[in-house]
């Protein structure tokens, strides 16, 4: 989550005032920027937008401060799908970085599924079931990256491209609807498949019967 700080600065001994407008900051730099302007006498009023649009308070920011301490955050999330066209059988991957209680943590988990119609669509499981996943690390209230190798899944589900196929819109209203109750904001990235090594070996090992769920710490 980025924020930028807009503020009127009134000159030492002067009735000049000036608008200024910072760059785009995380969370705890903006915080200190406004704190360290209030305490300089000098800063008349202020506005802090995210990059969402949305407003935000000094009470805000002390809140989403303190939920950071103890709450996933920084959260990155890695996704991939595979599809057998012969048996009708996907294996679904997805790998989620974040960083909770001062240590970074990554969670690797996959899934075979069936009754699915192609290789976008399992995309989309593993997208749905990427956050179910955030959902039970009780990741809520923030902006969140996932990445994709999948161009129709990253343009669709961004809206930057229309959907058409009404099994795809199925999935999409199912991740609207889960990522408006967790509270997340959802910025999607195409990215190519070599950097997606991670999540990709993981939807072929559920295509093969390899079945993985672990979470481990980072050093």
């Amino acid at each position: 989550m980025n924020v930028k700080i807009e503020w009127t600065y009134r000159m030492k001994k002067k009735k000049n005032h000036y608008m200024m407008t910072s760059e785009w900051l995380t969370i705890q730099d903006a915080y200190h920027l406004i704190i360290d302007l209030e305490q300089s006498g000098r800063m008349v009023s202020y506005t802090a937008i995210d990059q969402y649009d949305t407003s935000w308070t000094i009470k805000d920011f002390k809140k989403y401060l303190q939920q950071e301490r103890t709450m996933p955050h920084n959260v990155q999330v890695f996704i991939d799908g595979g599809f057998d066209p012969h048996t009708k059988e996907a294996g679904i991957g997805w790998v989620i970085y974040y960083k909770q209680h001062g240590s970074s943590w990554r969670h690797r988990q996959n899934d075979r599924l069936d009754l699915l119609e192609d290789n976008n669509e399992a995309e989309y499981a593993a997208l749905y079931r990427c956050l179910q996943t955030c959902e039970l690390l009780t990741v809520t209230n923030q902006a969140i990256v996932i990445y994709s190798d999948s161009l129709t899944v990253v343009k669709q589900a961004s809206g930057e491209w229309p959907c058409y196929e009404e099994h795809f819109r199925q999935w999409l209203d199912r991740i609207d609807e889960l990522a408006k109750q967790l509270g997340v904001q959802i910025e999607y990235a195409l990215i190519d498949r070599s950097k997606n090594k991670e999540a990709h070996k993981l939807a072929t090992q559920a295509l093969n019967d390899t079945l993985i769920e672990s979470k481990q710490e980072q050093t």
